[in-house]
């Protein structure tokens, strides 16, 4: 009988590791920044239909970067658990915390060997407050390929070479900043690491906004976009 091919352990999680880190820097970063009513989701994406940010629920958004169907059919199951748990419990107790989770323990059972090979995505759960006084309540949390969670504060870059882009936006994010100041400072910080003008047509900007009415995801297109933009 013939010997079965070993790979070590180690080599194998750091091999899977490789090519979802790969996969994900061949995407377009996104980048996230709270301002004083909730938080603002900003990438390039000249598509007008396939968003890599959405609503789950009532007060919960999603964004994430990799591959589009991947990160698509984790947002549709996240709509459904959400969906779920509001109906057999109340909609309070939908949480971005509990989202968070199984994203997390769906993404690490893919990674040690679930499926033939990692997703490659990375992702962000936000939530903001049951009323406009919770504006200082907002939960960002970041899951990254092999399952890891992040608690974020203040901003966040998702997807490809990242340290460069927080650095910018550490240079131009201040506290209670205003939604529109907030996607200047996120757009600015991609412009300049990308090392060109990002027109507002090649943007998706959307987020989530405390003083909204029970719904409190928005997106900006067309006029608003533009606006908040060149301000």
């Amino acid at each position: 009988m013939a010997t079965p091919f070993y790979v070590a352990p180690e080599q194998m999680m750091k091999d899977r590791a490789e090519y979802a880190r790969k996969g994900i820097a061949r995407g377009r970063t996104l980048v996230a920044a709270e301002y004083a009513d909730g938080v603002v989701f900003v990438s390039e994406n000249p598509s007008r239909s396939l968003h890599k940010t959405s609503e789950i629920y009532d007060r919960i958004g999603f964004a994430a970067v990799g591959r589009y169907n991947e990160f698509e059919s984790m947002r549709v199951a996240g709509i459904r658990l959400a969906d779920v748990k509001g109906y057999q419990y109340a909609r309070e107790d939908v949480t971005a915390k509990a989202l968070a989770n199984a994203y997390s323990q769906a993404l690490g059972a893919i990674f040690m060997g679930g499926e033939a090979k990692p997703y490659e995505v990375e992702l962000l759960i936000a939530e903001v407050g049951h009323q406009s006084s919770d504006s200082s309540k907002l939960e960002l949390y970041h899951i990254l390929y092999d399952g890891s969670i992040v608690d974020e504060h203040d901003y966040v870059a998702i997807g490809g070479d990242t340290e460069p882009i927080e650095q910018a936006l550490e240079r131009r994010w201040q506290p209670e900043l205003g939604r529109d100041a907030a996607v200047r400072v996120c757009v600015e910080a991609l412009a300049e690491v990308a090392g060109r003008t990002i027109e507002a047509g090649a943007l998706e900007v959307s987020g989530l906004d405390v003083t909204r009415p029970r719904r409190r995801f928005f997106r900006l297109r067309d006029e608003a976009l533009l606006a908040a933009v060149t301000g």
